[in-house]
């Protein structure tokens, strides 16, 4: 037997055989991959970005449904044009190194993302703001160089997440390590697998929090991570391996928590270099993986396959005709494209357990029609550089790679535009595709003109037609989001786009 398929084995058993601990104040998360840094506004991934909503907020945030709910801002105005906001601001609340948070404040923050020079990940975020303004000490204006209708959405990404411009003066470039916001929780320590929080004893949200700190723990093998669970060593774990939901469903000490995402997995294809370069080797690629034995054997059925460049659950989604099942068609378009006998190439995704099967699925899927994959998988911090660490995409390694991706403005904007526009090769933003193509760029860019929503499903349909047909991506699936937690805990939830709130979190008494 595997030393992965003994660790998941040993797990299961004690899923049926450990009673689980209640009686911690600090809540211990466990999850499947290391945070990659501690800066809202410069980190890629959304585990990082989701475990600062600890530390951090914005002017707004999402509930559980991904709609918008106030948080640091109370209200705001926007212009018949959507060129202008303003923004009210919620008054006595205070950072954690006991500075105010006034308008000033978001003004600082907002100019430090929009900037170009301080080469910030999330500017995309805000790169349409013009300049902001104060208008008193809790009323701040946001004026834009062109109409961008889901501008707030935009600010309730965890990237635009508001930070002490005290902190930011004192540490600088350093703010990564040491965060300082208005969140339920103080940073407290962070070690390359441990990221650790206390109470915030002055929080503005009366009666909360109500744990002592919270405690994220990076535990890439999946039966490890269960184990913990079961051990007391933590009480809530995500996500939870798909092939444990039954055996965990039979524990009376745990709670299973099943939710639809808008998340969606692929493998991005350098469209730059050969053989990715040409769309007949893409779509082959494409009919060459059984979708449904993709959620199957990689999500234990927990999943969908794709049939859209966007989620199914986000707004202005186009169902297009679905890449079958055929090896054949792949062997044809493969030969047509000069590949008869199919070609060598390599592919990189994260480290975690589920990545890993993933890319061992894939590969042999690939092989079936004589394209034989490298696969490689690179712990969190390593992939991040490995994609962002280059200037041109001249320089970029990549060949093949396996993520997922989902909307966290909760507009379909933000699930095409970083991914897919041209204007997004890395490192401004995640088009790791180096795909192209002026007539989805023009319809990318037309979509967030307007406020007019049939407008916007127009422009956003002709986009996900060209983008299937271009086929930058294998498109693979949409999985549901499955969590355990101990049944002692309440108050903790994920969202759809694969983040959590811990900030409600309890324990029984």
């Amino acid at each position: 037997m595997a030393i992965k398929e003994l660790m998941t084995a040993c797990a299961i058993v004690a899923l049926a055989a450990i009673p689980t601990s209640v009686s911690a104040k600090t809540l211990v998360v466990g999850v499947q991959d290391n945070l990659t840094g501690l800066d809202p506004a410069n980190v890629n991934d959304t585990l990082s970005q989701t475990s600062l909503r600890t530390v951090y907020q914005g002017l707004f945030g999402f509930d559980r449904d991904m709609k918008l709910v106030p948080l640091l801002a109370e209200r705001f105005e926007a212009s018949p044009d959507a060129t202008q906001y303003t923004f009210h601001l919620r008054r006595g609340v205070k950072f954690h190194d006991g500075t105010d948070f006034n308008a000033q404040a978001v003004k600082v923050n907002i100019e430090r993302l929009a900037n170009p020079e301080n080469r910030l990940s999330r500017r995309s975020l805000v790169s349409m703001v013009d300049r902001v303004e104060v208008v008193d000490p809790y009323t701040v204006k946001v004026l834009l160089k062109e109409p961008f209708g889901a501008f707030p959405n935009n600010l309730a990404h965890p990237g635009a997440m508001i930070i002490s411009p005290a902190a930011l003066e004192k540490y600088g470039k350093e703010i990564g390590r040491n965060p300082v916001g208005t969140g339920a929780f103080k940073f407290k320590r962070w070690a390359a697998d441990t990221f650790e929080t206390e109470r915030n004893e002055t929080y503005w949200k009366q009666g909360l929090p109500k744990v002592d700190g919270v405690t994220i723990r990076s535990v890439p093998e999946n039966g490890s991570r269960i184990a913990m669970l079961q051990a007391g060593e933590a009480q809530f774990v995500t996500p939870l391996p798909p092939e444990m939901v039954a055996v965990a469903e039979r524990n009376p000490n745990l709670e299973v928590v099943k939710r639809p995402s808008i998340v969606a997995w692929y493998v991005a294809m350098n469209t730059m270099r050969k053989p990715f370069d040409d769309v007949r080797v893409r779509q082959a690629l494409n009919y060459a993986v059984n979708k449904q034995a993709y959620c199957k054997v990689v999500e234990s059925g927990y999943c969908d396959p794709t049939d859209s460049p966007l989620p199914s659950l986000l707004q202005f989604y186009k169902q297009q005709e679905p890449y079958a099942f055929n090896l054949e068609k792949a062997k044809a378009l493969l030969a047509e494209a000069g590949y008869p006998n199919g070609f060598e190439t390599e592919m990189f995704g994260k480290n975690n357990t589920t990545a890993i099967r993933a890319m061992q699925f894939l590969q042999q899927q690939f092989a079936q029609v004589g394209v034989k994959v490298k696969v490689e998988p690179l712990e969190a911090g390593v992939e991040a550089q490995r994609v962002w660490g280059v200037s041109k995409p001249e320089d970029a390694t990549v060949r093949m790679q396996f993520a997922g991706w989902s909307s966290s403005t909760g507009d379909a904007d933000w699930a095409l535009r970083p991914l897919l526009a041209s204007t997004s090769f890395p490192p401004a933003m995640f088009n790791v595709a180096y795909y192209r193509n002026d007539a989805v760029d023009k319809a990318i860019v037309s979509a967030i003109g307007t406020a007019d929503p049939e407008k916007r499903a127009a422009f956003y349909a002709d986009a996900q037609k060209q983008i299937w047909q271009d086929a930058p991506w294998v498109f693979l699936g949409t999985n549901q989001l499955l969590t355990a937690q101990s049944k002692g805990l309440s108050g903790v939830y994920m969202l759809p786009d694969r983040g959590f709130s811990l900030e409600e979190a309890s324990f029984k008494d």
